[in-house]
């Protein structure tokens, strides 16, 4: 039974790390490597942050509800004090005199009845800032979108080039082995090897570039994503987007924020000017206490309801409401110059959008007479119509003409994605 069980524990191991390998050639698609760049983004965490700090706001608001306590106490010395004299001499009766250094401790507990709104709107504005700095959040977050896509298309770019040289290699090989046999049959020079062998040779080259690029955007994809990208990573290849939709940017979700906090703002000048309605107890020890005849020290208590009303915001608040107004308008303004160039920038990818389509439609036109011209020259360098020189012509002219197809189909990929993310819509993709 032991045996068995340790069997088994064995198989596991083993399997355990094939399941490992096989998670990390999942392909990775766009949408997943948004989603992990802004997980892995350092400034994300400032979310918690600002939630924190609203959450300490709101309670440290919210305490106005409770009864609050003041401890005070004075000391002073005055020129005068209250005097009893009387206009005929009374025998035998003595009146207190009242010193002039007097002392006073007391505590007053006060809570509130009506505040006039003040604490409910003073927690309404804490919640409104935080949601406001949020989205500014979200703002620079979402600018992590267009990195990938330069980064991401960028790798798929660079693959298609490899397998396209593959291709040229392939037709570089049928060359010489068309060439080695009429070297081999004696109609012709080594030197005609040779050349197809030296651009094979830089064919080999080229593959070690591109290699080499593709490794370096893998690392700066995987400092994006916090993943551990190897050379065996593969990346997802995008489906074509409809090009429609409308603006909904997260920076317009800030302005209506913002406004939305200006309302707020306004809301507090008119809890400002409205009057307050405490009840208060105040207590403590004096000389002289509440008896003023008294010359000693003496234990007092107040009690009842006190109204506070000032009138002092009045002075002010018709320019106080200028400045919200000020700072909605200046809003307003950001807003529409927002639109207008993220409209412009629109503008010019529509007009990339409809030039590359155009490219890709005739591509396929141009390496379809390519690819006959070359198969034609493989006859005609067969039987030793043409040179080595004119069929390396024939065949580096098909590659540039694939080479150019595949630009073109990456290029409007991109420009498809890098439009989505122009109108905010990338998170919707899947």
């Amino acid at each position: 039974m032991i045996k068995i069980v340790c069997k088994t524990l064995v198989v596991i191991c083993l399997w355990l790390p094939g399941l490992d390998s096989q998670a990390q050639n999942m392909p990775l698609s766009i949408t997943e490597a948004y989603k992990l760049a802004r997980q892995n983004y350092p400034m994300v965490r400032q979310f918690d942050l600002i939630n924190k700090t609203k959450d300490y706001s709101v309670d440290n608001a919210a305490k106005g509800y409770l009864p609050q306590l003041v401890i005070q106490g004075q000391a002073t010395y005055q020129s005068a004090v209250t005097e009893f004299k009387l206009p005929v001499a009374i025998p035998g009766a003595e009146f207190p005199t009242i010193n002039k250094d007097q002392y006073k401790v007391y505590g007053e507990v006060t809570q509130a009845i009506y505040d006039g709104g003040n604490i409910r709107t003073q927690i309404r504005a804490q919640e409104a800032t935080a949601i406001v700095e949020s989205q500014k959040l979200e703002v620079e977050l979402y600018k992590l979108n267009e990195r990938v896509n330069q980064i991401f298309f960028g790798v798929l770019m660079i693959d298609e080039q490899v397998r396209q040289n593959e291709l040229l290699k392939k037709d570089i090989q049928l060359g010489i082995r068309k060439v080695q046999a009429l070297i081999d049959n004696g109609t012709a020079f080594k030197s005609n090897a040779s050349a197809l062998r030296a651009e094979l040779l830089k064919a080999d080259q080229r593959t070690i570039e591109l290699q080499s690029n593709r490794k370096a955007y893998l690392n700066i994809l995987g400092i994006l994503t916090g993943q551990s990208l190897s050379d065996s990573t593969v990346l997802e290849k995008p489906v074509p987007l409809a090009q429609t939709g409308e603006v909904a940017r997260p920076e317009l979700k800030l302005y209506d924020f913002q406004n939305q906090s200006l309302d707020i703002q306004s809301q507090l000048l008119d809890v400002r000017n409205r009057p307050k309605l405490n009840f208060f107890f105040q207590g403590g020890m004096g000389r002289p206490a509440l008896n003023i005849l008294s010359n000693s020290f003496d234990p007092y208590y107040i009690t009842g309801v006190r109204l506070n009303w000032s009138l002092s915001g009045l002075y002010t608040i018709k320019k106080d409401r200028a400045l919200i107004s000020n700072s909605r308008e200046a809003i307003r303004l950001q807003k529409e110059t927002f639109l207008y160039n993220t409209n412009l920038t629109l503008g010019q990818q529509d007009a990339d959008l409809e030039r590359l389509g155009q490219l890709v439609a005739t591509d396929d036109d141009i390496i379809a007479l390519r690819e006959n011209i070359k198969t034609t020259a493989v006859a005609q360098l067969e039987n030793g119509v043409i040179n080595t020189n004119d069929y390396l012509r024939e065949v580096n002219a098909e590659d540039q003409a694939r080479q150019s197809k595949i630009l073109h189909e990456i290029q409007l990929l991109m420009a498809q994605y890098n439009r989505q993310t122009t109108l905010g819509t990338t998170g919707s993709i899947n």
